[in-house]
């Protein structure tokens, strides 16, 4: 699908494009959103770019993400979608300014586009070009992975006091950890995935920085990407500290489980200890020997049963004055 957005009385209008239509004159941005076979040519041939395909946008090379070609600007970057939800992804988008416009090629719907069209229907300057969209785009993905780190950040948090608060057993501790255990796999995952994120915007910020092609923006606008190179680097590495935590927090979370395993063992050790007397007792007074003076004994029954509580009775007092319980 093709979607033009125009400035048109102070407003970022958006115009769909069916198949054959001309793109209009006025158009800044044209978005190509899982373009169909020949939207892509369409785009080409009006604007005189190579749309990349989407084999190309999933390339990794610097060369392949950041290049310029025939005086256009091709740039990829990865941009977090889902956040919220369970499964998180990386979505790939090219971002080309050529010729005063600016064209996105993207196969999903990152937030960021919709927050940026939200803002510009309110109000958008008359004057804005391709190169002014791009950093609105580029300020308001850094902003939403911002948002994301402080979310993960606040949820990093309460795992953390879930896992070294105290509670009673009856909360079932190993179905606990195993619950935490998932909830820090999954923040692990998006925390990956937002550093991954930042790095490519960082890559791409510096791109546009660079002396060459800053010489193309005014000065707010250079001012303006270094804002975002600073950003960039400093959620960078935030996020790198949260990367460690729920790594101390993984681990944390492990030896509690070891520690929970370790108490269950010890209590059947200690069971097998406290309970080999009385049996030892019991043994000896169940074998069928004819001479056994004890036998004989008037009081030899409840004997061998105070005998066989005192050597139960006296393992379990010694391990409790050890503190090994």
């Amino acid at each position: 699908m093709i979607t033009a957005h125009c400035v048109r009385g102070g407003t970022l209008v958006s115009v769909h494009l069916g198949a054959g239509e001309a793109l209009p004159p006025d158009a800044v941005w044209i978005d190509l959103n899982q373009p169909a076979d020949g939207e892509d040519r369409l785009v080409e041939a009006a604007i005189g770019i190579s749309v990349p395909t989407r084999a190309e946008m999933l390339e990794i090379e610097p060369s392949s993400r950041l290049r310029v070609e025939n005086g256009a600007r091709y740039m990829t970057g990865s941009i977090v979608c889902n956040s919220d939800s369970d499964r998180p992804t990386l979505a790939q988008v090219s971002f080309i300014l050529a010729k005063g416009k600016l064209t996105t090629v993207r196969y999903d719907e990152p937030k960021p586009f919709r927050l940026v069209l939200a803002k510009l229907d309110r109000d958008c300057p008359q004057t804005m070009k391709g190169d002014r969209l791009l950093l609105e785009l580029l300020d308001t993905i850094v902003d939403r992975a911002a948002d994301i780190i402080e979310t993960l950040s606040e949820d990093i948090d309460g795992l953390s006091r879930r896992i070294f608060e105290r509670e009673s057993s009856s909360n079932g501790g190993s179905q606990r950890f195993r619950v935490i255990l998932k909830l820090l796999g999954r923040r692990a995952d998006l925390a990956s995935k937002v550093r991954e994120s930042l790095v490519s915007m960082g890559r791409l910020v510096t791109f546009l920085s660079t002396e060459g092609e800053a010489e193309r923006f005014d000065k707010e606008q250079r001012t303006w990407l270094k804002s975002m190179q600073r950003d960039t680097a400093s959620l960078n590495d935030h996020v790198s500290y949260l990367g460690n935590k729920i790594i101390f927090l993984l681990d944390a979370t492990l030896g509690m489980v070891s520690i929970e395993q370790n108490n269950i063992i010890k209590i059947f050790a200690v069971l097998s200890v406290v309970l080999m007397p009385p049996t030892l007792i019991a043994s000896i007074y169940g074998m069928n020997f004819q001479h056994m003076p004890e036998l004989g004994e008037r009081f030899g029954y409840p004997v061998a049963l105070i005998a066989m509580l005192a050597a139960a009775v006296v393992p379990y007092w010694f391990f409790k004055w050890k503190k090994w319980l």
